[in-house]
């Protein structure tokens, strides 16, 4: 495990108070209970949304956030600092199964915080390949979800700004696949540490015909090789859907309204000869379940809870398998057996390296007056090591063509372009140690799984957590997949550009059955759930909602979160979510113009 100082009285002392934005605790503190449009989940996409359907003043629309502010969240504002998010009070805190193979339970962090993931994330912008997205475009039958498309979508959301320290970014981003004027703020890293110097120079080292070329922009839609990082940080700071989408120079607007720790129970619907299924309001409560409350959407109820959250307000509203809804007294008002299916999560690890560096994390671990210093910094002039989020450099590979697994499985990765495995670089490692020594971490990361899991109901109480199983390798494929990863990583790390740098290796494991013990013992997810209320064609018998993200056969409901991605992208997750919430905006707007 990794040992941090005892600074939780420093960092309240000196993190700034944020300004109250306009925000509502209490139902009371409402001043109307009807809406056009309602949104549950003021997450990553739910702000997106909230923010765009808000443009027209006659939309008055109302955002249901089961957390609390994020103005509260004063480690979160930290880039450095996010993975003391975890566990937190802003964490859901939610469980999962493993699965038979792995055997064991892990966390599996969501944000209970306005902001939702995004304000606990560690801020990795990256947005999938072509492929990705074309490969999406073809499962739904719908173009609009194709690379080219979506590019307004991509557009429309970032703004491309300067790294925190001010440095010359030339060569280090390509500016013609990047807006600048969009709302979340995307930047390189405002701290350069020195294990991201020697990467991006073994790199470039290698040559271009290298499996570790370096490439100068991986959000081009072609990422094969190594290059810097991309965050969604702003001026050292986290940016979020909650400090762009809902900031001040939008949060006031007088038809938009945020209410904090409402925690939706279930979705509520009419029968209608002439519509069928209609879902005209929500139930909350903020006191879990001792008194409900119910608003209305004359327009529009939009799901936006997460991968989790949302295949159980679903299911708690009668949409799902009746016969896991029969089993819990729920009366089934829509067949959707694809609910809570098709669970897809990439698998991580971490293989730690001691090395000569004087400027990793563990050395602030260790000193607590260097990290007050450090600390201080941040909070004087926004610069420093606590700047930057934990992925310094990214590197993406692909396994051989004529790699064995093939004979037996079908490539599962959406084309040739696409990387099998990404490779994350950090200025911190794992050790049983402490306080540890100085180390970095290469973490090997599955992008294309074959395995899939699911969440369900465990009961019929909406405030219990669902049952959530990720059935980590389930596949032959995932495992190999995996081992080979641990295998480049460490092809990569024996550059002579790493010469005077690692003194020694944390993890000696070589052999397969020494890999695989290695990796089913100590890999978990890199909290990137998707797929549980997953797109298909208009008209299919499976998946949850049509390409528009409307749910099937039902009336004026809509999912718009990762949850109704078919396949996780080759990356993080976050920049995905809000090109998907972006789109569905137009959408949205164009169904009720």
């Amino acid at each position: 495990m990794f040992w941090y100082p005892p600074l939780l009285i420093l960092v309240n002392a000196l993190l700034p108070r944020p300004t109250q934005c306009a925000l509502l605790e209490r139902f009371e503190d409402l001043k109307r209970n009807d809406f056009d449009f309602v949104i549950i989940g003021g997450g990553t996409a739910g702000n997106t949304v909230a923010n765009r359907l808000t443009e027209n003043p006659n939309h008055h629309v109302l955002v249901l956030e089961a957390g609390g502010s994020n103005a509260n969240a004063f480690v979160s504002m930290i880039p450095n600092f996010c993975a003391r998010t975890l566990g937190s009070a802003i964490d859901w805190n939610y469980t999962a199964q493993t699965g038979p193979v792995m055997n064991r339970v892990v966390g599996l962090p969501r944000g209970f915080v306005l902001g939702g993931t995004s304000s606990m994330n560690c801020m990795a912008y990256t947005r999938g390949t072509r492929e990705d997205w074309d490969r999406y475009a073809h499962v739904t039958n719908d173009a609009g979800w194709s690379w080219d498309n979506i590019q307004t979508y991509v557009r429309k959301n970032e703004r491309f700004t300067p790294p925190a320290d001010g440095h010359d970014t030339t060569g280090e981003f390509d500016p013609s696949v990047h807006s600048f004027d969009g709302i979340n703020s995307v930047t390189l890293s405002g701290f350069r540490h020195q294990v991201a110097t020697r990467v991006i120079q073994a790199s470039k080292a290698m040559g271009n015909d290298s499996e570790f070329r370096f490439v100068l922009d991986m959000n081009s839609g072609e990422h094969l090789g190594i290059g810097f990082a991309q965050s969604t940080v702003l001026n050292g700071t986290r940016s979020s859907s909650a400090t762009s989408y809902l900031g001040p120079q939008f949060i006031n607007r007088p038809n938009l309204h945020v209410l904090l720790h409402a925690h939706v129970t279930r979705i509520s619907s009419e029968e209608t000869a002439h519509n069928g299924l209609t879902f005209t309001g929500v139930e909350l409560s903020q006191d879990s379940g001792k008194t409900l409350h119910t608003v209305t959407a004359s327009k529009e109820v939009i799901l936006s809870a997460g991968s989790i959250a949302t295949p159980q307000i679903l299911m708690n509203s009668g949409i799902g398998d009746p016969n896991t809804l029969s089993n819990l007294g729920i009366r089934t008002l829509q067949r959707l057996p694809s609910v809570g299916r098709n669970l897809s999560e990439h698998l991580v690890l971490t293989l730690g390296w001691v090395v000569t560096a004087n400027d990793t994390d563990s050395e602030a671990a260790r000193n607590a007056t260097l990290a007050a210093e450090q600390l201080r910094q941040w909070n004087e002039t926004r610069t420093g090591p606590l700047v930057d989020a934990p992925d310094l450099d990214f590197g993406w590979v692909r396994l051989p063509k004529n790699a064995s697994i093939f004979e037996r499985v079908k490539d599962p990765s959406p084309g040739p372009n696409t990387a099998h495995i990404e490779i994350q670089f950090l200025n911190h490692g794992f050790t049983p140690e402490i306080p540890p020594p100085n180390l970095i971490g290469v973490a090997p990361t599955l992008l294309s799984p074959i395995s899939r899991g699911f969440v369900t109901l465990n009961t019929s109480n909406p405030f219990d957590h669902p049952f959530i199983n990720l059935n980590f390798l389930d596949s032959e494929f995932d495992l190999f997949a995996l081992r080979e990863g641990i295998r480049s990583a460490r092809r990569f790390m024996s550059s002579p550009s790493f010469n005077g740098f690692l003194v020694s290796a944390v993890v000696n494991a070589t052999t397969d059955d020494e890999l695989d013990e290695f990796i089913t013992a100590t890999a978990g997810g890199a909290c990137h759930p998707i797929g549980t209320a997953m797109m298909s064609p208009r008209g299919a018998d499976w998946g949850v909602v049509d390409p528009d993200l409307r749910v099937k056969g039902v009336e004026r409901l809509r999912v718009v979160d990762a949850s109704v991605l078919p396949f996780l992208p080759a990356g993080h997750t976050q920049a995905p979510t809000y090109i998907i919430a972006e789109r569905a905006s137009d959408l949205i707007k164009a169904s009720w113009s």
